[in-house]
């Protein structure tokens, strides 16, 4: 049984994730990276332990609704002062494991709303 929409998308969707690795319309990608609905960009952010506010000043530039950060294998929650780049910008955040955050994302985008995956894989 199908559970998608037929037919051919200009979004972007995580078509699949492994450890270190995700998938983005069949192509693989193993670094941090933030994916939008039209574009995949790289992300800073080098590893949880060293995410600070910078790493979301470049989100929080984005015309977003909401922004899933993926910490990850396991969830876990960024210090306030890191994600305050996107609460001074108004975008709403969900912090959780980067599978996870992958499902939400394809189910965000979906509804053709403004999100963007932000994806730690390393």
């Amino acid at each position: 049984m199908k559970l998608h929409l037929a037919g051919a998308s200009a979004r972007n969707t995580i078509t699949g994730y492994g450890a270190g690795y995700v998938l983005v319309n069949g192509a693989r990608h193993d670094e941090n990276l933030i994916v939008l609905p039209d574009r995949v960009l790289p992300w800073s952010a080098g590893s949880f332990e060293t995410l600070g506010a910078e790493n979301f000043v470049e989100i929080a530039q984005l015309d977003l609704e909401v922004v899933l950060v993926g910490t990850g294998a396991t969830l876990r929650f960024p210090s306030p002062q890191v994600i305050r780049p996107l609460v001074d910008a108004r975008i709403g955040f969900e912090v959780m494991d980067t599978p996870a955050a992958c499902r939400t994302y394809n189910i965000l985008a979906a509804e053709e709303r403004r999100v963007a995956a932000a994806l730690l894989l390393r």
